[in-house]
């Protein structure tokens, strides 16, 4: 308002609008930061130019909206007008109080105020409201924000935005009205929204969401559409908030109509290279059929595919629907327009940076100058996409060219780290404390090269690896490489109750190189060369596992089958092994990396014994299928088995006994993580040691010996085999965005599986029965010539050695040498965890046969998997 100094003397005017003189001065008085100038610019008050009162109110309006100005006050003395402004504060800081649930990083971009910026309280609401709306897009409707001001000197304020957050608002009850052939609860299932339950404590679905509550609408109508109801609809939905603004009511009300059945189902085609009946007869639905929308969209897609597969990339498939609403029929007309035949005029890659375009294209199907094909569009992506190079949703846009028969192809790639630096150390429940480190590059210079190098330290086995592929060599499509790696294994028993108390067996020491070579056959055949070189030395410790391991008795110091037992006496020594081997791959998988459908077959053989001591054929044969299920869902099927069969004539041990021709450390061994629900090594031949007390009569004789109960009695040695087979079924769960983003990756399965096929070896029964060896009674040295007795603590008493055996009395037995299938079920999660890759297995051993080793727990931390 504008106030007058002479205002009570002077009498009402006639009019707002009329003249009561001339300014003859202005003034502007309070101003801190503002020019005088600055703040009359606001107004049209000008010296020597006629006012009313009704002009001086409009500039008061005008200094007001101006939003500078906390307080204004026009005065007019006789001609002299004062303006008296008070100026809005300067915001010192912005800050926020309450707020757990949302953090600041995710509300103050939304905040427009800032430090510096002039105070206002239409910008203050403004801010209130864009955060109340950010703890909608929660769940959070109860949230409130009291904004503050605290005033300090120098005229500038805090503002201070006291947050309550409240409850997250759940859905209490979803209620359908209208339907009659469907109950509540199946509908309910085809929405996203759920309602709040103990149950679903984890899930993100049970929080109100109004773009969620649209797209349940389009879910219900699908669902009715899918099912015959042509005339569904969806009369209102509302959601009401209950009084405390904890929960939401959601209520539909529908009208479900009548369910229809196909009419008559027909295919036009305008392309003259594309017959309308030879379609007809393709088509999925056929007349009597009840009605499916999504049958209807499917073959849409298809006859546009179909189109597409002869080069009519534009092709346009439209549906004329018949409804008679009399016989309840729904007649469809597929029409597919006359279009041109399109050519490939151009295919560009855009958003690769470092990844060269070679890499890219050499991927591609099809060419300039080429007819398009639609199969070979979609089979270009494939490929692409299994490069591993790019994130995974990559697609190839289709694009008019500069004429009607011509089709651009463009291809955005979006790049990812294909480089992999990792230190890391780890928990394995098979090999303890595990340290590695590893460098690799799968995009080496954007070539496409692979390089890397790897170290790996735990308590049972050590490596290290350096390897290189070059996948085009010289441009061509000719896949080239090779791997030098020297790898010490130490194989171990477990011995006690606990799967930490475990004692090293032989150790196995590893050098050696290979080189590999690929060739395409077909589009989805192709062929792998191979040739290795490998130098073997397969140890045992002398002071455990040998006799007179210092020299000083009558017998030589060998590897003692009392001691060790013949398979791991058959296995120490050393050897070269010179393979050269194939794989013949089939492979028409969508993705190598992480495949969602498609199959995949390999056939593979390696020959030893081109030089070298080691000779044998080893075959083997793996696969896979798998099904994109919808909705996330990949189930796959897959399996393999193999078999080794020795080119060497009959074998002898060092006593003369016949033995296994194919040596232990070349067999076939089946357990974890392979069948996951037993141990590593757990299923298959094995020989099981167990430790003896004798039993006694009233007078104190012996009258026989019996098993000492306890697992740290048994000692359990797995032997392989020369064929196995094994078979898994898993279905991968998919979970919600939040999840994905963890890279959490459930899945359920059944794992079954075999190894055997080796000859029974000979064994020892020290204490009940004879001692397996073989020496000369005059000169204690091995002849195979007398069976010798070994019974209680002494050793080949015949031949004079009789000096006590630390290993006390046992029983030896071979188990598990049989192909009845071992089966498995169990539950999985892979996560990538801020701490590395983790694998939990929870798995339990269906059927199994007496001696396997079976396990219910499996984890892996800080490994690959």
């Amino acid at each position: 308002m504008a106030q007058g100094a002479g205002a009570a003397a002077t009498p009402p005017a006639a009019g707002a609008g009329v003249p009561q003189g001339t300014i003859g001065s202005i003034t502007v008085a309070g101003t801190q930061r503002l020019e005088p100038d600055t703040v009359l610019s606001y107004t049209k008050l000008r010296q020597g130019q006629p006012f009313s009162q009704e002009s001086l109110d409009q500039a008061l309006r005008d200094l007001y909206e101006t939003e500078l100005f906390a307080d204004v006050q026009i005065r007019n003395d006789k001609g002299a007008i004062t303006v008296q402004v008070k100026e809005n504060p300067v915001i010192n800081r912005i800050v926020l109080e309450g707020n757990k649930r949302l953090k600041e990083d995710k509300i103050r971009p939304e905040i427009k105020l800032a430090p510096r910026q002039i105070y206002t309280r239409s910008k203050v609401r403004a801010d209130v409201a864009r955060i109340i709306e950010l703890y909608r897009r929660q769940g959070r409707f109860a949230a409130t924000i009291e904004p503050k001001m605290v005033q300090l000197d120098q005229n500038r304020v805090d503002i201070v935005f006291e947050i309550s957050e409240g409850p997250k608002s759940k859905v209490r009850q979803i209620n359908i009205i209208g339907n009659e052939k469907f109950k509540d609860g199946e509908l309910r299932s085809q929405m996203v929204t759920k309602q709040s339950r103990w149950f679903r404590i984890f899930s993100s679905g049970t929080s109100y969401d109004p773009d969620r509550l649209a797209y349940d609408q389009q879910k219900l109508r699908q669902f009715y559409l899918t099912e015959g109801y042509a005339d569904f609809r969806v009369i209102s939905a509302v959601a009401e908030l209950t009084p405390d603004k904890q929960d939401f009511i959601i209520t539909y009300v529908v009208e479900e109509g009548d369910r229809y059945k196909f009419g008559d189902v027909k295919v036009e085609s305008d392309i003259r290279d594309l017959s309308g009946e030879a379609l007809t007869k393709t088509l999925s639905m056929k007349k009597g059929d009840w009605y499916n929308a999504k049958k209807v969209e499917d073959t849409v897609d298809t006859l546009s595919e179909t189109a597409g597969l002869f080069g009519y990339a534009f092709a346009d498939v439209s549906p004329d629907f018949n409804r008679d609403k009399d016989t309840l029929t729904m007649g469809i007309n597929f029409r597919i327009a006359n279009a041109p035949r399109v050519y490939v005029e151009r295919v560009d890659i855009n958003g690769n940076t470092l990844t060269q375009d070679k890499v890219v294209r050499r991927e591609f199907r099809l060419a300039e100058g080429d007819a398009f094909n639609s199969f070979l569009v979609k089979r270009s992506k494939d490929r692409i996409n299994s490069l591993g190079f790019f994130q995974e949703k990559l697609d190839v846009e289709q694009k008019p060219g500069s004429a009607p028969d011509r089709i651009v192809l463009e291809t955005n790639v979006q790049e990812k780290s294909t480089g992999e630096l990792s230190l890391s150390a780890g928990y394995s429940s098979l090999e303890r404390f595990i340290v590695s480190a590893s460098v690799t590059q799968r995009n080496f210079r954007g070539k496409g090269q692979e390089l890397r190098t790897s170290v790996n330290y735990s308590a049972y086995s050590k490596s290290i690896e350096l390897g290189f592929t070059e996948p085009y060599f010289m441009d061509k499509n000719i896949a080239l490489g090779g791997d030098i790696y020297r790898r010490d294994l130490n194989s171990f028993r477990f011995l006690g109750n606990s799967v930490n108390d475990r004692s090293t067996t032989y150790k196995q020491q590893t050098t050696g190189f290979q080189l590999r070579a690929g060739v395409p056959i077909t589009e989805y055949i192709s062929l792998a060369l191979r040739y290795s070189l490998n130098f073997d030395d397969v140890t045992l410790a002398k002071d455990v596992y040998y006799s007179d391991p210092d020299g000083a008795g009558p017998l030589p110091s060998r590897c003692d089958p009392l001691l060790a037992g013949r398979y791991l006496c058959d296995a120490i020594g050393k050897r070269t092994t010179s393979s050269l081997g194939y794989s013949l791959i089939y492979d028409a998988r969508d993705n190598r990396i992480r495949p969602t459908r498609g199959q995949q077959l390999v056939l593979s053989q390696d020959v030893a014994g081109l030089g070298g001591s080691v000779k044998y054929v080893r075959t083997r044969l793996n696969g896979g299928k798998y099904f994109a299920l919808g909705g996330g869902f990949v189930f796959s099927l897959t399996g393999e088995a193999g078999y080794i069969h020795s080119l060497e004539g009959q074998r002898v041990d060092a006593d003369g006994f016949p033995t296994e021709r194919i040596r232990l450390v070349d067999r076939f061994f089946l357990g974890e993580p392979q069948i996951r629900g037993f141990n590593i090594r757990g299923v298959g031949p094995r020989v099981k040691r167990y430790f003896l007390q004798a039993t006694t009569d009233s007078n104190g004789a012996t009258t026989g010996y019996e098993r000492v109960n306890g697992r740290q009695n048994v000692q359990d040695d797995a032997l392989g085999g020369r064929m196995y087979y094994m078979t898994r079924a898993e279905l991968e769960i998919p979970l919600g965005s939040g999840a994905r983003e963890m890279g959490l990756r459930p899945s359920v399965y059944v794992d079954a599986g075999a190894v055997a096929g080796i000859k029974d070896p000979v064994l020892v029964n020290n204490g009940t029965g004879s001692f397996a060896g073989y020496c000369d009674p005059g000169t204690g040295a091995p002849t195979g010539s007398a069976r010798v007795r070994a019974t209680g603590t002494a050793r080949n008493p015949v031949c004079g050695a009789n000096y006590s055996f630390a290993g006390g009395n046992f029983e030896e037995v071979y188990l598990g040498d049989t192909l009845k299938p071992r089966v498995s079920v169990g539950f999985g999660v892979n996560w990538n965890s801020p701490f590395g890759p983790f694998r939990i297995d929870i798995a339990k051993a269906l059927l199994k046969e007496p001696g396997d080793d079976t396990k219910l727990i499996t984890f892996n931390v800080g490994t690959q998997f």
